[in-house]
């Protein structure tokens, strides 16, 4: 068996079966990473026995408390010995038996690049052929994504949300932005994320994301922008209304003044230009010549 200097991880809840097939489609990729770790949340030890008894080699994290995606990214990645490290969710793995050894030939290709972001694919999508194309964006997928590890360590990690839908991956991409970290999408990693997203209709899913962009707002917009805060608040209301979400609306608006007391210590304010500037790479983002 052929390894690699690059740590996968994987965050775990409840979904056994799919974190077991996560692990097994990682451990299938040639070469394999040099070291796998899982962040199991809220004290899940069926779960845990679960993927120790499947892979006894597999260094296991567990949380007491529900500390979400980000909370468990955080200890996955104060835990990796290397400097690059794959990330995946329970239910996301890689597609291509190379990932891993890509991922590493487009961190040499691109050495200014703290973040790569794969092309992600879910059920009933069209699959895309895995070219080499890339271009500098402003956001990515925490699911399926690789860290350069002292870029991320830098932006002092996720704010540990156990419903994170607009907040986490967003937050950690602005203050990597400010910091002049950059982040590279390409379709030559490709994941799949196996579900349907139906999930992110549930009313306390609908919830969070309203009340996580109002806090994405008060804790990194200085106050001469938080009128943008209150405008995505707004599209996002919106878009839920028109897409028969309704269900948990008034729950995120009512939830908003205790969420941003519940986390204002981790209110660090970044420049406006630099909000500015990710918001336009947003909107704009940058083609890159593979073989420049």
């Amino acid at each position: 068996m052929t390894t690699i200097s690059i740590t996968a991880i994987v965050t775990a809840y409840q979904r056994i079966d799919q974190t077991l097939r996560t692990l097994q489609r990682i451990k299938a990729c040639q070469p394999q990473p040099n070291q796998i770790l899982v962040h199991v949340d809220a004290n899940q030890k069926c779960s845990e026995e679960a993927v120790r008894n499947a892979f006894p080699d597999i260094q296991i994290l567990r949380s007491e408390v529900c500390v979400g995606p980000g909370g468990g990214r955080n200890k996955l990645i104060a835990a990796s010995k290397n400097e690059y490290i794959a990330s995946f969710d329970d239910d996301s793995y890689p597609m291509d038996v190379e990932y891993f050894a890509r991922a590493l030939t487009l961190f040499e290709r691109f050495p200014n690049a703290s973040i790569l972001d794969a092309a992600v694919y879910h059920q009933g999508q069209v699959i895309h052929s895995d070219t080499q194309t890339v271009e500098w964006v402003s956001d990515f997928a925490g699911g399926a994504c690789v860290y350069r590890r002292s870029a991320f360590q830098k932006t002092g990690g996720y704010v540990p949300l156990p419903i994170a839908y607009g907040m986490e991956e967003v937050d950690c991409a602005l203050r990597l932005h400010a910091m002049g970290g950059r982040i590279l999408r390409t379709s030559w990693l490709r994941v799949f994320h196996d579900t349907d997203l139906k999930r992110h209709a549930d009313p306390e899913v609908t919830a969070g994301s309203i009340a996580n962009l109002a806090l994405l707002a008060y804790l990194r917009y200085p106050r001469s922008l938080w009128v943008i805060g209150v405008g995505q608040c707004i599209k996002r209301i919106c878009w839920l209304v028109r897409n028969g979400r309704s269900h948990g609306i008034l729950t995120g608006i009512m939830r908003i003044p205790f969420h941003l007391r519940s986390h204002r210590t981790y209110r660090r304010r970044i420049e406006s230009k630099f909000v500015r500037s990710y918001l336009a790479l947003r909107r704009d983002p940058i083609p890159q010549n593979y073989d420049a």
